[in-house]
C-alpha cells in the first residue's frame, strides 16, 4: 500500500522528532529528511504524487549567517502546502524575501500569543479570550532570532509583545509558518494546528494504522530475506522483542536469536527474556554469558559515552563470534545473510542528524549502524519506521503481553549507565536489588484517584547507584555503606519529562525495604530534576 505522506526537513533541531510523532499521531504517514537534500531529489522524491505537505523544523542556527542551511528552494516550486516552525519560519521568511534579526528580548518558555487574521490554519483555534476579544494562544518559546519583515505576499498570523511576527501566512500559496513550538506538549493546542495542517490544509490521508501495518510488514520481509536465514540480536527490551515476534511470524524457523547475556541486566531478567521467547513464543534463542568480559572490560571506566560505546563494541565482537559459530556449526545456517535489529526511527533520525552534524549529539546508540562490515550481514530492520509507541502497538497486535509491551525503556547499554563511574559486578548486584524493590511497590501501591498502579502512571521509573558512601545507624551500629537514587519521570514524548510525585507513602517503603534488605545501601534518595535541564538517564 503507498501511503499518502508528509516530508519534514530536519535542520538539526532536538524537536524534530516530535513533530513527526505528532503527525503519525495523526495517523499520516511521514519521514524526516536532512534539510540539505538538493532540489533534484526533491523533485524526484514528490514525483509520484504521495507527498502532500512539507515541514521546516526548528534549529540552533540563526539564518541570516552564511554558513547556516537554508530549505532547497524547491520546496516553495512543488506546488504543496509548507509549514515554518521556528527556525522554519525564519529560513521562510529569509528566503522569500523578508528579514530576520536578532532579538533584543529572547523568548525561552511558556508565551500567550495572539491569533490574528482567520487563516485556515489558526481559524477556531484558541486557549482563552483576551479582555479585548482576542483569541489567545498557550505556546512554548524558544528562540532568539525573530522575523522582522514579512515577505510580499504574507500577512500576520500571530504575534506576542516581544514578538510582533509570531506567525505568517501566504494563504494562496498554502505557505505558514509559527515562531513557537505547536509538536511540544506545552502548547495547549498544538496537536489541534498540526492535525490542521496535515489533514485539513494538506489533505493527507489518514491510513497510517498498526494493526494495518502487521500485514505490510510481513510481505516486506519475506520480499527481502526469501528463503535465506536471519540472525537477530536479542536484548530482552521492547524493540527487539517486537522485531523477533514480527519476524518470526513472518518466516518461522528461518530466525534465530542470539541473547547476548551483558551481566547488566536488571534482577531474572535474562530467565524471563528466555522463558517469554524459547518458551512460550516456541523461537530459536541461543543464551550467551558474557558478563565476565563486558565487567573485564569496564574495568576502570568512568565516563558515560565510554562506557557506552565499549558495551556497543564487546555487544558486536560476542555477536559476531556466535553467529560465526552458528554458521560453522550448524548447516542450515551456513547461507545466514541478515542481521535483524531492533532499530526504531528515532535511533536512525538521532544517528544521522549526528553524521550531518546538524544536531547536538546528546548520547550514542550502539545499535545503529553498529555492526562491523566484517561480519558479513546484511540488515534487516523491520521497525526502523515506527517510534516507541508505534512499537507498543504493533507489539500487542502481535499478540505480545502487554506486562511485556508496556515495560519501561531499559538503556542498551544496561545498568552500565545507571551506575555512576566504574562499573562493578558487586556495584551490579547491588543496584539490581534496589531497582527490583522499587519497581515492585510501583506495582503494588495504586493511586485511588485514577485506580492505576504507580507503575503504570510513571513513564519510566529505576534506581541510580552512586558511587559514594554515607554514614549510617543499624541497631547499635554504626555503617558506611553506599547511597542509591530513585529516579521516576511523567512524560508522553520523552523529550521532556517532570518528576513523579510519588505519594511519600510509596517512597517511604521503598526506602525501608532497600536498606533492610540490600545489604550495602544505607541511604536512599529521589530525584526531582526535570527534563531540561536534567536527562532522564543520569548517564
Amino acid at each position: 500500500m503507498q501511503h499518502q505522506k508528509i516530508l519534514i526537513l530536519d535542520f538539526g533541531s532536538q524537536l524534530t522528532q516530535l513533530i513527526a510523532r505528532r503527525v503519525r499521531e495523526a495517523h499520516v504517514y511521514c519521514e524526516v529528511q536532512p534539510c540539505d537534500v538538493s532540489d533534484e531529489w526533491l523533485r524526484a522524491y514528490a514525483q509520484d504524487g504521495s507527498l502532500k505537505g512539507v515541514i521546516l523544523s526548528g534549529s540552533h542556527a540563526s539564518v541570516y549567517e552564511d554558513s547556516t542551511d537554508k530549505a532547497p528552494q524547491a520546496v516553495f516550486a512543488l506546488g504543496l502546502p509548507v509549514l515554518g516552525i521556528c527556525y522554519g519560519m525564519q529560513t521562510m521568511a529569509h528566503q522569500l524575501g523578508g528579514k530576520v534579526e536578532s532579538g533584543r528580548q529572547r523568548e525561552f518558555g511558556m508565551a500567550a500569543v495572539r491569533a490574528r487574521g482567520h487563516t485556515a490554519l489558526l481559524a477556531d483555534i484558541a486557549d482563552f479570550t483576551s479582555p479585548e476579544g482576542h483569541g489567545m494562544l498557550e505556546v512554548w518559546m524558544s528562540h532568539g532570532d525573530k522575523v522582522t519583515e514579512l515577505p510580499p505576499g504574507f500577512t500576520l498570523m500571530a504575534s506576542t509583545d516581544s514578538c510582533p511576527i509570531a506567525g505568517m501566512a501566504d494563504e494562496k500559496r498554502r505557505f505558514y509558518a509559527v515562531q513557537f513550538h505547536p509538536e511540544v506538549t506545552h502548547t495547549v493546542q498544538g496537536r489541534a494546528l498540526l492535525e490542521r495542517f496535515v489533514l485539513g490544509i494538506c489533505g493527507a490521508r489518514p491510513d497510517w494504522v498498526m494493526r494495518d501495518h502487521i500485514a505490510e510488514a510481513l510481505v516486506q520481509i519475506r520480499q527481502q530475506v526469501g528463503v535465506e536465514q536471519v540472525i537477530l540480536g536479542l536484548s530482552g527490551g521492547v524493540d527487539s522483542s517486537v522485531a523477533a515476534a514480527l519476524i518470526q511470524r513472518a518466516i518461522g524457523a528461518q530466525l534465530t536469536c542470539v541473547f547476548v547475556d551483558h551481566g547488566l541486566l536488571r534482577l531474572n531478567e535474562g530467565d524471563m527474556v528466555m522463558d517469554m521467547f524459547a518458551g512460550r513464543l516456541q523461537a530459536r534463542v541461543i543464551r550467551v554469558d558474557a558478563s565476565e568480559s563486558f565487567l573485564s572490560r569496564l574495568a576502570g571506566v568512568s565516563d558515560p559515552e565510554a562506557k557506552r560505546k565499549i558495551i556497543g563494541g564487546l555487544f558486536i565482537e560476542v555477536f559476531k563470534t556466535e553467529a560465526a559459530k552458528l554458521k560453522a556449526n550448524n548447516a542450515e545456517h551456513r547461507g545466514a545473510t541478515f542481521l535483524a535489529q531492533g532499530t526504531i526511527y528515532p535511533d536512525v533520525i538521532e544517528s544521522g542528524g549526528a553524521k550531518s552534524k546538524k544536531a547536538v549529539t546528546i548520547k550514542s546508540h550502539h545499535n545503529v549502524g553498529g555492526l562491523p562490515e566484517q561480519l558479513g550481514l546484511k540488515l534487516l530492520e523491520p521497525l526502523r519506521d515506527l517510534f516507541k509507541d508505534e512499537v507498543r502497538e504493533l507489539g500487542l497486535a502481535l499478540g505480545l503481553p502487554p506486562e511485556m509491551v508496556y515495560r519501561h525503556p531499559f538503556p542498551g547499554p544496561g545498568l552500565g549507565v545507571r551506575i555512576l563511574g566504574e562499573v562493578k559486578k558487586e556495584f551490579a548486584d547491588l543496584l539490581r536489588q534496589a531497582d527490583a524493590i522499587f519497581i515492585e511497590e510501583l506495582h503494588n501501591f495504586t493511586d485511588p484517584a485514577t485506580g492505576k498502579t504507580w507503575y503504570q502512571l510513571t513513564s519510566q521509573a529505576f534506581a541510580v547507584f552512586l558511587p559514594v558512601k554515607s554514614v549510617g545507624v543499624m541497631g547499635d551500629g554504626r555503617t558506611y555503606d553506599y547511597v542509591v537514587a530513585l529516579r521516576a519521570v511523567q512524560t508522553s514524548d520523552f523529550m521532556t519529562a517532570d518528576q513523579a510525585e510519588l505519594p511519600y507513602a510509596l517512597l517511604k517503603k521503598v526506602s525501608s525495604r532497600i536498606i533492610n534488605e540490600v545489604r550495602g545501601i544505607n541511604r536512599v534518595t529521589y530525584d526531582i530534576s526535570s527534563k531540561p535541564p536534567a536527562t532522564i538517564e543520569w548517564e
